[in-house]
């Protein structure tokens, strides 16, 4: 953690490019799983997208409610 915060203090322009990537990254590795489990149903391509849009939507209320 340290690391992070010393990178974006120092190179945050590199630190932001990482954190971009890793949000890329992770948001097709859930696409990905999410459609494997949902691959057998036969469902059109859209869905797994609209399962993980709606999932998030779900967690930014949740997190609304909480404050």
């Amino acid at each position: 953690m340290n690391f992070l915060r010393q990178l974006q203090a120092e190179r945050p322009i590199v630190f932001w490019v990482l954190v971009a990537l890793a949000m890329i990254l992770g948001f097709q590795l859930v696409l990905f799983v999410v459609g494997l489990l949902l691959g057998p149903f036969g469902l059109p391509a859209w869905v797994p997208i609209a399962v993980v849009v709606g999932a998030l939507v779900l967690i930014a209320r949740r997190q609304q409610r909480s404050r």
